[in-house]
This record gives structure tokens, sequence and C-alpha cells, in this order.
């Protein structure tokens, strides 16, 4: 009897352990992905209004950074041509944003509608955007990044 006791209150304490723990586990993910949201806006109005401290502040050192094209752009690229004008974005609308936080890294894809102005040439682009984003010490920055253009 007090087998059959002990054993049921051993599932009954295991099940609401793995509960809590599951419960924990999936609530603790939000208030990091809404940081990471954060950091993506941020970065969004860095783009259409770019200065060198704001792109810095949002973007890694190792940055790695692939456009529709195929072009890489560095750190240090990607800073300098949205500087320089070779890279101008005047609107940018996000839509359909996932975000998936794993550890220090998170997961975010949404697709990117924008007017642009690059090198003076007024245009219109469409992509999909698959953004790699690592925690460094408090921030969100963004380490990796590459576009596909849409299927028409």
């Amino acid at each position: 009897m007090y087998k059959k006791l002990f054993l049921a209150a051993a599932t009954a304490v295991t099940i609401f352990a793995l509960g809590g723990c599951a419960a924990t586990s999936m609530n603790s993910g939000a208030p990091s992905e809404q940081a990471v949201a954060t950091a993506a806006e941020r970065l969004r109005i860095a783009m259409i209004d770019p200065t060198p401290a704001a792109l810095g502040q949002l973007v890694a050192d190792d940055l790695s950074y692939g456009h529709s094209g195929g072009r890489v752009d560095t750190k240090a690229s990607f800073i300098g041509d949205l500087m320089a004008g070779k890279s101008d974005f005047v609107t940018i609308v996000i839509s359909d944003q996932t975000i998936k936080v794993v550890g220090d890294a998170a997961i975010v894809r949404h697709t990117l509608t924008a007017d642009t102005n690059d090198s003076g040439k007024p245009g219109k682009v469409q992509i999909k955007i698959l953004g790699v984003w690592q925690k460094q010490g408090a921030d969100w920055k963004l380490l990796a990044r590459q576009a596909v253009r849409t299927a028409h």
C-alpha cells in the first residue's frame, strides 16, 4: 500500500515540477523577445535616418550582412554605405515578423518593404530577411543578416 501511495505521490510531484518548469521556460522568452523586437525596430529607424553612433550600437563588430543580390557587407561597409547614401532607405515597413530567442541568440524573420534612393536613384524593394541577433552584455546586436528576393 505504501509503495503505491509513494509512487503516486512521486509521480504527482514530478508532473507538477515538470509542468512548472515548462511554464517558466515558455514565459521566460517573452521579455527577451520584446527586447529583440525593440532592437530590431531601433535598427529599422536607424537605417532610415542613419548615424554612425546609432548604427554602431545596434550591429555587432563581426557583422555579416548579406544582400539579396549576393553582396555581403561588414559592419564598416554597412554603416559606410548608409552614411554615403549608396544604400538609402526613404521608408521601411516591416511585416510578418517572428522572433525566437535561443539562449544568447535570437532568430528574427520578416518581410521588408521599402522605398529607396540608392545613390540618388529612386526604387522600391520587397525582400524576406533572416536576422541573427546576439546578446552582447546588456544589448542585443545584429550579428548576421541575409535577404532574399520574394517570388512574384
